[in-house]
């Protein structure tokens, strides 16, 4: 049972966020002691995906916002003279203005039931119970399998996080050549082979889709709080390969680079064949794009021709490099993605410069998106430090951390048990600190919106797109809103529809912030009600807008009587990538263990070599003489005997 658990840990680490769920891993591959809490019945915090049934279910949460009491009051009284207590929050307030539409009939989805929803568990307290609990739920969320599941190691006494499904899903993946999805070991010439259909593809659906029929098939949905892609050259695809962790997820590449302009949505040639495969661009233009896109791989060797704008905007940059004005919108909104008033001619070379380096690594578009949803990686890491002994509870809230009055350290941590744990250092995610703490921080908000949609913002001959697009302001010095779209094979949505994300940095609630922006591409009427002039465009059959606390940024100094031996992560940021998350965990790593590499990659089972005790003698009527018969070890064992990505990518 959780109140049980060992008194004493190495670490101990409080929330389940992909920058916590870095850190955990980190120290238990170093051989720390890791207790992993989170009070949440599931993994990820608000970098989170969920079922449709789980999204209702957390919108009603988040909309009531009712108190929560303190399940053991007498907590204090574990607390010494000489010792203080640091209360802990137990309302999350990250998530506000939370409001859901849908526009289809409604009343036509009472009675209907989630199909292979499973019943209700009761809640648990021992370590591991939730997490298995949790992914067995969401096993059949995108492929119904009969396969048994592999045992769970034994040290491993956390989750099965980068999902139960794992053994089974992967097989499917492996026996259809058609799955889209981009093992991060491959070279970008066999990604390029693997696009085709979906194993759902062969069923004709109907075109109209009813809200019943989202219900029904609420599962097959993956809906993540957050959106983001991975750069195929970023901070967080370079961890995954070197640490191993790639193996226990997919990827599948973002297809389209789109732009919106003058009312259109238009695909952007990015890559050489890309721009003089383009008709939308005149030859002269094309030269143009390709003189410029070159210069920008290796600007910093010509100072001469960007010196003298290093003060002024990127925008007024682009402007004296004779570019027409389309080339300019392409180049400032969809490939460089910065705004028009904020951002220096420096900024926006480099992030020129990213763009083009992680194009052609894994596909035409520099971008990966993980198969089940951006939820699936803080789960990799997860099971990571189980395999390597870490120990998980969800539905664990912390009452507060004990702090030494003398030293100034924090020594425990006090839970709803009741039960006092000891650390030598704590991690805990910045929404579970209570508001006594945050008195001189000021947060920023990220405008959320997530939609589900009958056809793709821009129709082309394949309906298996995942695509971006950046639509600008209409008020210049507002930042723009990037659009993400998914298609069912990414394994987020239903055959035959989209799953459609919306994000940008907040100035007023998600809904004002980001309405406009939904009006201009998508039709929200009812069937009944739609003009003819909305007919071209895609359906909105359910939306929902809420604002996320953005806490990334923050200086330590900022909170209040934090112990030196307490580190803060923070939240998701608005940003499109995640080298936030990956800086700030090995950040923290790095201050805890400044002798320790940091994620190492993790052994394969064929290199492990067993101490003589492990050794059994092989039980034969040929031979008396011993043989070395290793047993698996846990990370084989937890693997399920199929990874979803075996090469790490050495070469690179």
């Amino acid at each position: 049972m959780a109140d049980n658990l060992p008194s004493e840990f190495d670490v101990v680490v409080i929330g389940t966020g992909l920058p916590e769920s870095i850190v955990a891993a980190a120290c238990a591959r170093s051989g720390q002691s890791v207790l992993h809490v989170d009070s949440k019945n599931y993994y990820g915090g608000n970098w989170a995906s969920f079922s449709f049934s789980g999204l209702l279910s957390w919108i009603k949460e988040n909309q009531q916002k009712t108190d929560v009491s303190d399940e053991w009051d007498d907590w204090r009284k574990l607390i010494l003279e000489n010792e203080e207590a640091i209360s802990l929050s137990k309302k999350d307030k990250t998530i506000q203005h939370v409001e859901d539409f849908c526009f289809g009939d409604q009343d036509s989805a009472e009675g209907v039931e989630e199909a292979g929803a499973l019943p209700k568990l009761p809640v648990f307290g021992a370590a591991g119970a939730e997490g298995l609990a949790q992914e067995s739920e969401k096993a059949h969320s995108a492929v119904e399998s009969t396969e048994p599941e592999s045992p769970e190691p034994e040290k491993a006494t956390g989750p099965k996080p980068a999902s139960a499904r794992e053994g089974s899903d992967a097989e499917i993946a492996s026996e259809n050549a058609s799955s889209h999805s981009a093992a991060l070991g491959e070279s970008a010439g066999e990604l390029e082979q693997t696009e085709a259909v979906p194993p759902e593809a062969s069923a004709q659906e109907p075109k109209k889709i009813t809200y019943s029929q989202i219900v029904r098939e609420g599962r097959r949905f993956n809906i993540d709080l957050v959106s983001k892609l991975l750069y195929s050259r970023g901070l967080l695809i370079d961890l995954l390969i070197k640490s191993n962790v790639s193996r226990y997820a997919e990827f599948k590449n973002v297809t389209q680079i789109l732009a919106f302009r003058e009312g259109k949505v238009e695909q952007v040639p990015c890559s050489r064949a890309d721009v003089f495969n383009s008709r939308q661009l005149a030859m002269v233009e094309k030269r143009m794009l390709m003189k410029f896109l070159t210069f920008c791989l290796d600007y910093e060797q010509h100072p001469d021709e960007y010196q003298d704008y290093e003060n002024g905007t990127f925008a007024e940059f682009l402007r004296t490099r004779k570019l027409t004005p389309s080339l300019q919108h392409f180049i400032l909104h969809s490939i460089a993605m910065v705004s028009e008033t904020n951002c220096s001619t420096l900024e926006g070379l480099q992030a020129t410069k990213k763009f083009l380096q992680c194009l052609g690594r894994y596909g035409n578009t520099p971008f990966l998106f993980p198969l089940y949803g951006q939820g699936e990686i803080p789960q990799c890491f997860c099971r990571l430090c189980a395999v390597f002994g870490g120990i998980y509870c969800l539905r664990h809230p912390v009452q507060c951390l004990v702090v030494d009055k003398e030293s100034g350290r924090c020594k425990a941590i006090v839970d709803h048990f009741g039960q006092r744990i000891s650390a030598k250092y704590f991690i805990v995610e910045d929404s579970y600190l209570s508001e006594s703490v945050c008195t001189n921080v000021c947060y920023r908000q990220i405008s959320r919106a997530v939609l589900i949609t009958d056809q793709s913002v821009l129709n082309t001959g394949s309906e298996q797109q995942v695509s971006i697009l950046t639509v600008p302001p209409v008020d210049l010095g507002n930042p723009a809103v990037c659009v993400v779209e998914l298609c069912s094979s990414t394994m987020t949505c239903m055959k035959g529809t989209y799953l459609v994300h919306l994000t940008r940095p907040s100035t007023k609630t998600a809904r004002e912030d980001l309405e406009p922006v939904v009006q201009k591409l998508f039709n929200l009427n009812t069937e009944k009600e739609t003009k003819n002039e909305e007919l071209e465009k895609p359906r909105v059959l359910w939306a929902v807008y809420f604002n996320m606390r953005d806490s990334s940024g923050i200086d330590r100094n900022s909170y209040d009587r934090l112990p030196s031996n307490v580190y803060v992560c923070s939240g998701p940021d608005s940003a499109l990538g995640n080298d936030c998350a990956v800086k700030q965990a090995e950040t923290i790593f790095r201050e805890m263990f400044p002798t320790e590499e940091f994620c190492p990659p993790a052994p394969n089972p064929e290199d492990i070599i067993y101490d003589e005790d492990e050794i059994a003698p092989e039980e034969s009527g040929f031979s008396n003489s011993p043989e070395t018969k290793p047993e698996a070890s846990t990370e084989e064992m937890s693997s399920g005997g199929s990874t979803a990505v075996e090469k790490a990518d050495n070469e690179e």
